[in-house]
């Protein structure tokens, strides 16, 4: 909000003859499978890279994994003509289908880029060292003496189940799988879902009532080991948790702590027509300090200030005419990055402080700016490893944990943070993106069973691509129907199919709107307004955008910056719209 306005070789033993043995002559040596790794491309923030898979062996082989370590912070961001998978650092790479069988002198390569200064270190080919050599068969001796057993991979894990689902995830369990085991893999066709050490999981971040279906495999030092049999399960559709706010709400930004150019009102003054009333803003000492301050509008700027008493007087007074009225954090002035556990913890007991001073129900999280990054290399949005992404979710979730069911939770996130992550996400796949593309999505993912409402700001944005793969720009009903589609219908984040954001209920989705001209850029004239609410909600009247998402009776509603501006136009914004809402089915 404005004030103004990412060859089968097995383990080759030496033997070693016993005292007055007597060697016999070995097999002539051969050089066997090799894969050779070459660095096509190097461009400074990422590179391309190559492996070559060599038989110089005596028999074609069959199949081929290549696998190799990248230092902390280097990442595969694509790949080609192999099947990877990770975990931690080690990445693995499978022949397709078509591609696995090696003759004897033949080769196949597979390509991949990378991000970061990294070259790959620890390289093996099916569980031997990538550069080969050494006899294809072991050297005799007389007297013979044993080998010690080439180690295999793992057995296929049994019995697999699902152990419990919820509206966003689905829990499941598994006996373990034979042979030595450092993990497990759960995959959902050839995506990798989830890597654990035990012998259960749970998938999140998951639509409701969804389908999906899920196998698991065992992998150890020399590879992974067959997938277990399938099991599909459902997401729940569960009911709406009671949040004590009317189908369609009028939802505001009250100028608490300062005045700006619209004037000062007081919460006394603010129409009872308003549902949620956002208290602008709490703001942090510092930038990375977490201890967000609140108080009320100084006298010398805002003369008909309210005393404290008064101030807390008519909150209860909102609130027992059924109204909610949250603390909003951050701004466009309110910088907060909780880079560090002790931020997020301060954090936390900073805004309980603010909640409990003012008995407020909850928080609206208003992070804009440089509060939201992704590190290079966080390119997963459902397992996010920036601090300032994860120590954020960590807090909201305390808070929720602290006040129960009554918190209230809304988000007012920009286009940028959200929407823009269907083309972009963080600093991409070879660097050089701004690394805030779509930084808002793990946290509203990781969040969305506790968000009462998640009001994007749609305006001080520029065109954004909508999920009809065309740009759409601020300023019309155009825009807040395509924008909000893609909370209703979910959207593939960066384009990857098998990486999806997957849609928000109905109830939770709400489009932020300036009140006036001078609010923001982007204002739209109530009749564009309700135009693209009718579209949202009846799939009526869409202009040339057709929704993905369909009809949504339960639509939550409108939000504006601000109340100020609003009553310092006639209350333009409040007399078009609540009787309109009031008026929806």
């Amino acid at each position: 909000m404005r004030r103004t306005r990412s060859v089968l070789m097995g383990l080759v033993a030496v033997v070693v003859a016993a005292v007055g043995a007597v060697a016999v002559a070995g097999s002539a040596a051969a050089a066997g499978p090799t894969a050779t790794f070459t660095k096509v491309s190097d461009w400074g923030s990422g590179w391309e890279g190559k492996y070559t898979v060599n038989n110089g062996g005596t028999t074609a082989l069959t199949s081929w994994a290549v696998a190799f370590d990248l230092p902390a912070g280097a990442t595969i961001t694509t790949f080609w003509d192999a099947d990877m998978t990770r975990s931690g650092q080690r990445f693995t790479f499978r022949n397709k289908s078509w591609n696995g069988t090696v003759a004897p002198g033949a080769s196949v390569s597979f390509g991949f880029n990378g991000s970061g200064a990294a070259t790959p270190a620890n390289c093996t080919l099916n569980g031997a060292s990538c550069g080969g050599g050494g006899p294809t068969t072991p050297p005799t001796t007389n007297p013979p003496t044993s080998n010690p057993p080439n180690p295999t991979v793992p057995g296929a894990p049994t019995a697999l189940r699902v152990t419990g689902t919820t509206s966003s995830s689905i829990s499941l369990a598994w006996g373990a799988a034979s042979g030595t085991v450092t993990g497990y893999r759960v995959y959902e066709g050839s995506t990798l879902r989830a890597t654990v050490t035990g012998t259960s999981a749970t998938v999140s971040g998951l639509g409701a009532n969804t389908t999906h279906t899920y196998a698991v495999a065992a992998y150890n030092t020399v590879g992974e080991g067959p997938r277990s049999a399938t099991v599909t399960g459902t997401t729940g559709t569960t009911t709406p948790p009671t949040s004590g706010l009317p189908k369609h709400a009028l939802i505001g930004y009250l100028h608490a702590s300062f005045a700006n150019g619209s004037g000062y009102l007081r919460m006394a003054d603010v129409p009872a027509d308003w549902d949620i009333i956002n208290l602008a803003f709490g703001e942090p000492t510092s930038v990375t300090s977490g201890d967000i301050r609140f108080q009320l509008c100084p006298v010398a700027e805002c003369p008909g200030v309210e005393s404290e008493a008064d101030f807390i007087a008519a909150i209860r007074a909102k609130q027992a005419a059924g109204k909610k009225v949250l603390i909003s954090i951050g701004g466009q002035n309110g910088q907060v990055q909780l880079t560090t556990t002790a931020a997020r913890d301060r954090f936390v007991s900073s805004v309980a402080a603010i909640i409990d001073r003012y008995g407020l129900d909850g928080l609206d999280i208003d992070f804009e700016g440089h509060s939201l990054t992704l590190n290079t290399g966080d390119t997963d949005f459902r397992n996010p490893t920036t601090p300032v992404v994860v120590n954020l979710i960590s807090a909201v979730r305390t808070l929720k944990q602290r006040y129960g069911s009554r918190f209230v939770l809304t988000m007012a996130p920009e286009t940028f943070f959200v929407q823009l992550g269907y083309q972009f996400y963080g600093s991409g796949p070879f660097g050089g993106q701004d690394p805030r593309a779509g930084s808002y999505l793990p946290v509203i993912n990781a969040l969305r069973d506790d968000i009462t409402v998640l009001h994007v700001q749609d305006y001080n944005s520029g065109p954004i691509m909508g999920l009809d793969n065309q740009y759409h720009t601020m300023g019309g009903a155009d825009f807040h129907i395509a924008m909000t589609d893609m909370l209703l219908a979910g959207f593939p984040v960066a384009g990857n199919t098998a990486n999806v954001f997957a849609p928000l209920r109905e109830d939770q989705v709400a489009f932020g709107t300036p009140s006036s001209v001078t609010a923001g850029n982007g204002y739209v004239a109530p009749a564009g307004v309700q135009q693209a609410v009718n579209c949202l909600v009846k799939g009526q009247n869409c202009g040339g955008y057709t929704p993905r998402s369909g009809t949504n009776p339960s639509f939550r509603g409108l939000m504006t910056w601000s109340i100020n501006w609003d009553r310092f136009y006639n209350w333009e914004f409040r007399n078009s719209h609540e009787p309109f809402l009031n008026a929806l089915p």
